[in-house]
């Protein structure tokens, strides 16, 4: 999608949602607002899920961070 779309289509949605009575807005806003959290918690739980995988295949590598700081300088 071209950027000039993503904004037409951004700002139809403002203007939609200025169309809206301030109590409509304010329940809209609730909305997305619970939508995010829950869109947050499910790639939480994918990214935890992930790392216990990698963790039970042996995936991961043990050590400090100075470890870490020499193995990302090399």
């Amino acid at each position: 999608m071209q950027q000039t779309e993503k904004t037409s289509t951004f700002q139809q949605a403002i203007e939609a949602v200025e169309a809206l009575s301030l109590e409509d807005q304010a329940a809209l806003l609730n909305l997305v607002q619970q939508r995010l959290k829950h869109q947050r918690r499910e790639d939480l739980l994918e990214q935890v899920s992930e790392a216990e995988r990698d963790y039970a295949t042996g995936n991961v590598q043990r050590g400090s961070a100075a470890d870490l700081m020499t193995e990302l300088e090399d």
